[in-house]
């Protein structure tokens, strides 16, 4: 198993890609550790989870944009694993409004859900990290940082703010044995769904219609099992030691970085 014995940190696991990674994890024989504010919908993912005696998993409740919180449950994930290894930070949120409309309100709750809880997880792993020997820390950035996004600029920032901060990390905690990267999925999740159920029956036509040009492969977003998870495997795992402070597309050709 590529995992075993890993000790791993899935942020976002009540749904989407944080619960498909923390039970992926489970079942390459990770022991795993799952945080999201929704602590019940984390159990439930758990509670319905097959990973066969591979791995371990549990979750922790905790708001990610809580520096105590944040602190708390990082001092819990130590009690439990004995130290830790990898952390994924999947959790994030989407908000679409044209710029001009952005309220304070609107984007205090992006930038802190999706950069302020990067800073805070990251800063709470980084000792753990350090103490066995070195790690990986894999953040969730997105294309939307790297080109034009409309009606989410304050979504677009987030993201891009993410992956500055990757960069940096990796640079600063190398000398630690600590990687850091961020990964940008094209991936068919709930939050791409409740996306789709927003829009009328002509949006969406035009929305699939970009989706077969800007895709190459299959023209539509990832399947999270299939796709994505196999890929996430590997950048958790010791193999991927020597890869750090990139950009790591998931995404069938969407987004090319060069």
């Amino acid at each position: 198993m590529q995992l075993k014995d890993q000790r791993i940190v899935v942020t976002g696991a009540a749904r989407g890609i944080g619960a498909t990674l923390m039970t992926g994890f489970a079942r390459a024989g990770a022991k795993t550790v799952g945080l999201d504010r929704d602590g019940a919908g984390a159990e439930e993912v758990i509670a319905h989870a097959d990973v066969d005696g591979s791995g371990s998993l549990s979750a922790i409740t905790c708001d990610l944009t809580s520096r105590s919180e944040v602190e708390s449950a990082f001092e819990e994930v130590a009690n439990r694993l004995g130290g830790l290894d990898v952390l994924v930070h999947a959790a994030g949120v989407e908000r679409r409004c044209p710029a001009e409309s952005i309220t304070d309100e609107a984007w205090d709750e992006v930038l802190e859900a999706n950069l302020r809880s990067t800073m805070l997880t990251n800063q709470a792993a980084f000792p753990l990290l350090r103490d066995s020997g070195g790690g990986r820390i894999l953040n969730f950035g997105s294309d939307s940082g790297l080109k034009p996004y409309r009606e989410g600029a304050h979504y677009s920032a987030s993201k891009a703010a993410v992956m500055a901060w990757t960069r940096t990390v990796a640079h600063e905690w190398g000398q630690y044995g600590i990687t850091a990267n961020s990964v940008l999925p094209a991936i068919r999740t709930p939050m791409y769904e409740e996306f789709r159920g927003r829009r009328s029956p002509d949006e969406l036509a035009t929305h699939d219609a970009r989706m077969s040009m800007e895709i190459p492969m299959g023209g539509k977003l990832g399947d999270l099992e299939k796709d994505l998870l196999p890929v996430m495997i590997f950048f958790a795992s010791p193999d991927a030691h020597f890869v750090t402070g990139q950009l790591i597309p998931i995404d069938g050709g969407k987004c090319q970085v060069r």
